[in-house]
């Protein structure tokens, strides 16, 4: 290179690579960690569970644990229900048929050899089996299927389900009804069986096998056909009741259930209305607490007394049990009488109640009138605010302009609007001009020129079947639902519209009415003018939460109670008469333990869904008949939408193509449970109406209901319309002045000003409206249930079918 050349440098172009630079900052190592920490240490996190390193073969032994503790369980369970260490194995038997002959199948089943047969003295159709061969016994209850909430009552305790089919036809309507309710409350463990098979003819046997099996696997799809002509068959049934793996209902396995063998009454009074009532059975589920409240199905909540313990009246060895109570009799017989009583009621005596243990029967807060006094605003402010609602608006008139003139002048939006509006009606004209020569069809001109065919007159006399379907109609409650079905459809067709009363102003009509910027968004107050009810209930902070710290609980405490099998007397104070003649009418008598807090009242929401077998139209605040767990009770709910926002809007009516959340006062129940509503018919029957489950308790969930006011537009400009018949006076048009418009081909807009004194107002929008458009605005107001609950649900009348039955003979004769 010569010494005076210099040497080329290179520089980078436009295109050269840009490298991303290294991001520091964001996540710092565990070098410049320890570099600003300093050799400070973090404080430890407490924690309940401590983090062990595992090694893989230790988690493999800890799963295999698991697994065995858990198959344990299941297999003690089995083993011990309708063992000496457990209750009988309930089984209650459900004829789903007219034809079932229910005697025959009960001689059959009681026909084993070696078995040992308890009768029940109170009521035939319950019997208790005893086979010692087997080291099982077995308790078998008819449930009255006439009585439907008789039967639901059976199935919340009973261990097994024995459903009993007709050869022929499997199951009648009735019975497909009964299916339907027990499938939504939860099944426990079932079996099928059919009695009948062997008198149908060799021939037609094997049809109707298939026609059966074909039938069942739509309702019980993995379930074999039990058949019941033999003994043996009646045997192998047994065996498959007992060794079947058990189906668990959640609503009772956290809680202590008893299915009531014996009842005896005491009056504490002169009247005799109310005593103490003594109930014996099988204590099932949890271990029973003499402190805890116990729930008498279908009437109400009671505290406890004492518990007893009687002899078992259903010993797997009796000869040992008489043994036993004969060296009892003679020790009796050696003592003094006195003594003899004392030691007597040391033996049977189990545990008394402690008062200061016992839970208290309070369900209701005693609300304070005065807690929550409020100021009532004086007449000045009242006026003030009266005042501010009328805004003056300033306009460049011509001199001599009266006020009523100066309102009809137009801004410059207004008149540039009127050509198009003047533009639009010329072409609604030319339209119905086009619609009125429109020619007449050649099917129609033939019609008209057809002539007359010849005919003649033929009295047909009245058919039985209309005299005898005339005589159950009631034409009240016809007329009672034919308005309903009119409500209804009006309010699928224009959801919560209403019409603008003309004898008050909408002004004091709607007054509890408020409107929202925007209905997902916009805030409400959850405390916010409550009503009365709402003092008298109780409420969690975190309701879930309470949940689950009582059932860990539940699980963790060991209650010193009446253990699982044991057979127990309970003396149950506080109890009407009525419930006693209840049970001697042949109901089942069904008591169920509560958790901490379920006797206090909330409010209770319920997600269901219509049964499609029900299409009656079912409104909002008809009092409504519910099983919710191991509940029956009668409320007046609300209905309103399912969805995640902070506010709910309400429906007037059941809907049946969407989840609907009904929302009662009722007790507190902790979930899960299932939910069945039921209403009843002028008549005294009642029609399954849905099914669904319990969702929460919680007062705070918001309900609102929504009302569209209506109007239609006069005068269309550009932006800006003349609207009436929203309202009728120019004192409405300034109070709802503040609310925004909306209208179904959805454009927006504001009331601007009143437009005379019959309610016209001109209104802004942000687009030119159709002619044929509906301007509409929404007002809301949150709603509450009403505090209709009652406990006691009277037995429904008998179903029957809803056609009535003619003999074919009276038809052929006609």
């Amino acid at each position: 290179m010569a010494a005076g050349e210099q040497q080329a440098v290179h520089r980078p172009g436009a295109f050269k690579q840009q490298n991303k630079a290294h991001k520091t900052g964001r996540h710092r190592g565990r070098g410049a960690q320890d570099r600003e920490n300093k050799g400070r240490v973090p404080a430890k996190v407490l924690s309940k569970k401590i983090k062990k390193n595992v090694s893989k073969l230790d988690r493999r032994h800890k799963a295999n644990q698991i697994r065995r503790q858990r198959k344990d369980a299941v297999l003690t369970e089995k083993r011990n229900l309708g063992s000496k260490d457990g209750p009988p194995h309930l089984v209650a038997v459900v004829p789903l048929h007219a034809n079932v002959v229910m005697s025959s199948l009960s001689n059959l089943i009681q026909s084993n050899e070696g078995d040992i047969l308890h009768e029940d003295d109170f009521k035939s159709n319950k019997f208790a089996l005893v086979c010692p061969k087997m080291k099982q016994r077995w308790c078998f209850v008819q449930a009255n299927k006439d009585d439907l909430h008789s039967l639901l009552d059976l199935a919340k305790v009973a261990d097994t389900l024995l459903f009993v089919l007709d050869p022929q036809e499997g199951w009648d309507s009735y019975g497909d009804y009964c299916l339907s309710c027990l499938f939504a409350q939860g099944l426990p463990s079932f079996v099928v069986a059919v009695q009948g098979v062997s008198d149908i003819p060799i021939k037609k046997r094997t049809d109707a096998k298939k026609h059966l099996s074909k039938l069942i696997e739509k309702r019980f799809p993995d379930a074999k056909l039990f058949h019941l002509d033999t003994a043996q068959e009646a045997a192998l049934l047994l065996r498959q009741i007992s060794t079947q793996k058990q189906r668990h209902l959640t609503f009772r396995d956290r809680r202590s259930y008893m299915l009531a063998h014996r009842v005896d009454f005491q009056p504490s009074d002169e009247s005799g209305l109310v005593g103490t009532l003594k109930v014996s059975g099988y204590v099932r589920g949890q271990e029973l607490d003499v402190n805890r409240l116990i729930h008498i199905v279908g009437h109400g909540e009671f505290q406890m007394m004492q518990i007893d313990a009687p002899p078992d009246p259903y010993p797997l060895n009796p000869r040992a049990h008489k043994t036993k109570a004969k060296k009892e009799q003679d020790v009796e017989m050696a003592d003094e009488p006195a003594n003899c009583a004392e030691m007597e009621e040391d033996v049977k005596v189990l545990m008394k109640a402690d008062p200061s243990l016992q839970e208290s029967l309070q369900s209701e807060v005693v609300p304070d009138p005065m807690e929550g006094e409020q100021t009532w605003p004086t007449e000045e402010e009242l006026k003030e605010a009266e005042d501010s609602l009328k805004v003056k608006i300033q306009k460049k008139v011509p001199k001599g302009t009266s006020t009523y003139q100066a309102a009809w002048i137009l801004d410059e939006e207004e008149s540039d609007g009127e050509g198009d509006s003047e533009s639009e009606d010329d072409d609604m004209g030319e339209d119905q001009d086009d619609a009125m020569d429109e020619p007449v069809s050649e099917e129609e001109e033939g019609s008209a020129e057809e002539p007359e065919e010849e005919s003649e007159t033929v009295t047909i006399p009245d058919s039985t079947r209309d005299d005898k379907y005339d005589e159950n109609l009631d034409e009240v409650e016809e007329e009672q639902m034919l308005e309903k079905y009119k409500l209804q459809r009006q309010d699928e067709m224009f959801p919560d519209e209403v019409d603008t009363p003309r004898d008050q102003t909408a002004k004091i009509r709607f007054q509890k009415y408020r409107g929202l910027k925007s209905f997902r968004t916009s805030p409400w107050d959850t405390k916010e003018n409550l009503p009365r009810d709402y003092a008298r209930i109780f409420q969690f902070h975190d309701f879930f939460r309470t949940r689950k710290r009582i059932f860990r609980e539940a699980e963790e405490e060991e209650c010193e109670g009446a253990m699982v099998g044991w057979y127990v007397t309970v003396h149950i104070t506080g109890v009407p008469v009525s419930v006693l003649e209840h049970f001697k009418q042949g109901a089942p008598l069904v008591l169920y333990s509560l958790l901490p807090h379920e006797q206090k009242m909330s409010v209770v929401n319920m997600l269901v869904r219509r049964h499609p077998g029900n299409t009656e139209p079912v409104q909002a605040k008809e009092e409504i008949i519910f099983h919710c767990g191991f509940r029956r009770f009668r409320a007046a709910p609300l209905y309103s939408q399912h969805t995640s926002a902070d506010k709910h809007k309400s429906e007037r009516f059941l809907r049946s193509d969407a989840a609907v959340v009904v929302t009662a006062f009722a007790p507190i129940t902790f979930p899960t449970a299932s939910v069945l509503m039921f209403k009843q018919r002028s008549n005294g029957m009642h029609d399954f109406i849905a099914s669904g489950s319990l969702l929460s308790v919680d007062p705070d969930r918001i309900v609102i209901k929504r009302v569209v006011l209506s109007g239609h537009p006069l005068k269309i400009m550009k932006k800006t319309a003349v609207v009436r018949y929203m309202f009728f006076n120019r004192e409405d048009v300034l109070w709802f002045k503040p609310v925004e418009l909306r209208t179904k081909w959805g454009r927006r807009g504001h009331i601007k000003e009143p437009l005379g004194t019959h309610g016209h107002m001109k209104c802004h929008f942000d687009g030119q409206l159709k002619s044929q458009d509906t301007v509409l605005m929404n007002l809301y107001k949150r709603v509450y249930p009403k505090w209709t609950y009652d406990p006691y649900v009277p037995p429904p009348v008998t179903w029957v079918k809803s056609e009535v039955q003619i003999d074919p003979a009276e038809v052929e004769m006609e």
